[in-house]
């Protein structure tokens, strides 16, 4: 009893570099492959476009657009396991109503946020041609990343999540000289 743990050894399972085969018939438990579509319930923030000033425009001077998104996290179970998914907004689509439409990595920003004055062009405004109301959305695109409980893992490919439509009025606007004519002040702007 005096070397009592001599007899204690450790037994090596398998050759390293080898891997042990599972018997036909018997499969390994766990999650099967995760896509990027099996995630689409988990329901990621929809976009909701917003037209400066007051979604309201003038035919030939650009309208502003912004939308806001960042990245969030919605829980629940997916092929019976608990997890959470972080979604994270990677491209803004902004469709302008009128058949143009601009992807941006950018959500946009106010002109007030810009330090710009009204009817200034920025990276997602856009101006109309012609009067009329436009049906104007942006649809974001999503990265997105698991966690089993034990860290972050990303997920291959994006959800394209479409954003409800904003009616934008787009207006004419005609000048008119108060103060004289251009027949008595020719060269007064807008003649």
């Amino acid at each position: 009893m005096v070397d009592w743990d001599s007899n204690r050894g450790c037994w090596q399972n398998s050759i390293p570099g080898e891997e042990a085969e599972p018997e036909k018939g018997e499969e390994s438990p766990g999650l099967p492959p995760i896509a990027i579509t099996d995630l689409a319930t988990f329901a990621p923030a929809e976009g909701r476009i917003v037209g400066e000033p007051d979604s309201l425009g003038v035919v030939g001077l650009p309208a502003n657009f912004v939308t806001e998104a960042s990245p969030h996290v919605r829980s629940g179970d997916l092929f019976g396991f608990p997890v959470d998914v972080r979604f994270t907004p990677v491209s803004y689509t902004f469709d302008y109503g009128d058949g143009e439409t601009r992807t941006s990595s950018s959500p946009g920003a106010s002109w007030a946020s810009l330090g710009q004055a009204q009817f200034t062009p920025t990276d997602t405004s856009h101006t109309y041609s012609e009067r009329g109301t436009y049906d104007a959305r942006v649809d974001i695109a999503y990265a997105a990343e698991i966690d089993l409980g034990a860290g972050w893992f990303p997920v291959e490919g994006q959800l394209d999540i479409p954003g409800p439509t904003q009616q934008i009025r787009i207006f004419e606007a005609h000048t008119a000289l108060v103060a004289r004519t251009c027949a008595e002040q020719p060269t007064a702007p807008g003649c």
